[in-house]
């Protein structure tokens, strides 16, 4: 059974929605930032480059309208129900996301044991991103192979939960993943797929199957 659950954020922990998509929200800035999302999931814009642009847009950014940004967005039901139930079995769950770290270390409070974002200056920013703190794809591997070493586990002790390109990688190198109202790049790598707005019903695929393999 999995003793490491690696959960992805935008569009999978928040349903239909991103990080940097709730944050712009709450600036009014919707459309610019949509611009960047998709210049950005068709591979025109590299992580960093994003991440330089979307510093550029967030300048004004406040650390209020952070915090309305998080208790505002979409979040799928039950996921500090899931945690908690993973910490009572004595197994461990974190979030690795490439949206960034002063967003994502909120879900801390919620029952993470650690949390994983992009880099970016204290809000509100007073200094440019440190680019080489920004993550791609391929970091999600690294993270965890990380965590499994801190926990004393292996990749064999895994399960990913994600949605999209992002987590081709990670969901490649683990045993179990569960693909979240998902597209075609991960749906068809995962060890089962899921669509909904509850976190309870992705888990217990998990918690039903163990490591069985097979779509649901």
């Amino acid at each position: 059974m999995a003793k490491l659950h690696l959960f992805d954020l935008d569009g999978t922990l928040l349903y239909g929605s991103a990080a940097p998509v709730e944050i712009s929200r709450q600036l009014g800035l919707v459309e610019e930032i949509g611009e960047l999302e998709r210049a950005f999931a068709g591979r025109l814009l590299p992580p960093p480059e994003y991440a330089r642009l979307v510093r550029e847009l967030w300048a004004d950014l406040t650390v209020e309208q952070v915090a309305a940004a998080f208790d505002g967005a979409p979040w799928l039901a039950g996921i500090r129900e899931v945690w908690a139930d993973i910490r009572a079995r004595g197994e461990r769950c974190a979030v690795i996301s490439l949206s960034p770290n002063f967003f994502v270390e909120r879900l801390l409070g919620w029952g993470a044991d650690a949390t994983y974002g992009s880099r970016f200056p204290t809000v509100p920013f007073r200094e440019p991103v440190d680019l080489a703190g920004i993550l791609a794809p391929a970091a999600k591997v690294r993270i965890a192979d990380e965590l499994c070493a801190k926990f004393g586990l292996t990749r064999a002790d895994c399960v990913a939960y994600g949605d999209s390109m992002s987590d081709v990688e990670l969901f490649g190198a683990l045993p179990m993943s569960v693909a979240m109202n998902a597209d075609h790049h991960v749906s068809d790598l995962a060890s089962h797929t899921y669509t909904g707005r509850d976190l309870r019903e992705a888990y217990e695929l998990v918690r039903i199957d163990g490591f069985g393999h097979g779509n649901r």
